[in-house]
């Protein structure tokens, strides 16, 4: 059989790691080994009964299998009135166009924004999508650095001014995958005036707008002065709700950015299917009081993986939101190497803080998807099997 070399632009891109993982993971599994995935934050939790019921009574109507060309004025307005309540941010309807999912949204926006020679800033580390839509844009990319000395939040002045001037967009995204860090307000004020200084624009990605920890607040960008201005987020129904597979998120904010991904789109996509169309209505006007009480549920499974393995001699610091923990690896041992560690020796599957970026060297990241019970067994097991000081 002929086969087909890919084409070069996808040399770019390396599973690495991931396969070799899953490679180890599969063999346990067929020596009969009990295997912990704490890798991908697919949530364990059952979307809200009222939404599918939303569901289910649209697949029992036959219109309801067309394309939907647009999104419905219904959806719009559910969006329009959640952002209100929730946010306190008045919304238009050109400032919103739902896409297939962030990971998808965030993939084309390079190529909606960028030419080439456009700079575009993303954060180290960072979700690995905000790298590869801005490859695919034919933009430039500058990393700026996430540390845990600067409590993950960016140093806008250790980025050049020569670049500044050269960027198109940057990324952000708080709370944070992977690191698990929330942001307070005045630091995106301080980043709407450098944006508005600079004339680059901010993409906001708050996934995990409603897991967030210890009483923090959780707050719109757009609700600050300027951040429309110079602004847009992603807003996703997936982690919120538990509607990963319906991919169900919306690029929100200045008209001209939601316009030209409108543009993009419309030359590949019949956009959002009816049925999810009317799951997100059944989210967006329905009851948040499951939300609450499934953040609540992750913030005690935080305290017990990461107060679990502080007691067992981690360096554990409790992540601040998001469904994930961002723990440093013990002494002696890379990310990986941990991670290789962790699965032969415990059957605990996690994610290298390198599949973020070369700054992710020294941590490892969990993600909260098991049960409270679950995660003490898994640092049970941990500490009694994990060589915490490798040989040498």
């Amino acid at each position: 059989m002929k086969i087909y070399k890919h084409a070069d632009r996808l040399d770019h891109f390396q599973t690495g790691i991931f396969a070799a993982m899953d490679e180890k993971k599969d063999e346990l599994i067929r020596q009969g080994r009990k295997v912990y995935n704490l890798s991908i934050g697919t949530p364990d939790f059952k979307p809200m009964k009222h939404i599918m019921d939303a569901v289910r009574e649209s697949v029992g109507r036959p219109e309801d299998y067309k394309y939907a060309l647009t999104d419905s004025d219904a959806m719009l307005d559910a969006l329009i009135g959640y952002y209100k309540r929730r946010f306190g941010v008045e919304l238009e309807k050109d400032e919103i166009t739902g896409v297939h999912g962030t990971q998808e949204g965030m993939g084309h926006l390079g190529m909606a924004m960028c030419n080439p020679g456009d700079y575009v800033l993303l954060p180290d580390p960072g979700y690995p999508i905000y790298e590869a839509g801005s490859y695919f844009g034919g933009a430039e990319v500058y990393y700026y650095d996430l540390l845990e000395k600067n409590d993950y939040l960016p140093v806008l002045e250790d980025i050049p001014e020569e670049i500044l001037y050269k960027t198109r967009y940057m990324v952000v995204s708080y709370p944070s995958n992977p690191v698990g860090a929330a942001a307070p307000k005045s630091m995106y004020e301080k980043l709407i005036a450098y944006a508005r200084k600079y004339d680059f624009f901010i993409i906001n990605d708050m996934a995990y707008s409603d897991i967030i920890f210890d009483g923090r607040e959780s707050f719109s960008m757009l609700s600050l002065p300027g951040g429309k201005e110079v602004g847009v987020e992603f807003f996703s129904l997936s982690k919120s709700f538990n509607l990963t597979g319906l991919r169900l998120s919306y690029l929100i904010g200045n008209p001209s950015i939601v316009g030209a991904l409108k543009l993009l789109r419309s030359q590949y996509d019949f956009g959002i299917s009816y049925p999810a169309q009317k799951a997100a209505i059944a989210a967006l006007t329905g009851p948040m009081d499951e939300v609450r009480a499934q953040c609540d549920e992750y913030q005690r499974r935080r305290d017990a993986i990461c107060g679990g393995l502080r007691r067992i001699g981690w360096d554990a610091k409790d992540s601040q939101g998001t469904m994930f923990t961002w723990i440093k690896v013990p002494e002696g041992y890379t990310s990986e190497s941990c991670i290789s560690t962790l699965l032969e020796t415990c059957g605990v599957v996690g994610t290298p803080g390198t599949a973020f970026g070369p700054k992710g060297e020294g941590y490892i990241r969990f993600a909260l998807v098991k049960p409270v019970e679950e995660l003490n067994e898994i640092v049970d097991i941990i500490g009694k099997n994990f060589p915490l000081h490798p040989a040498k």
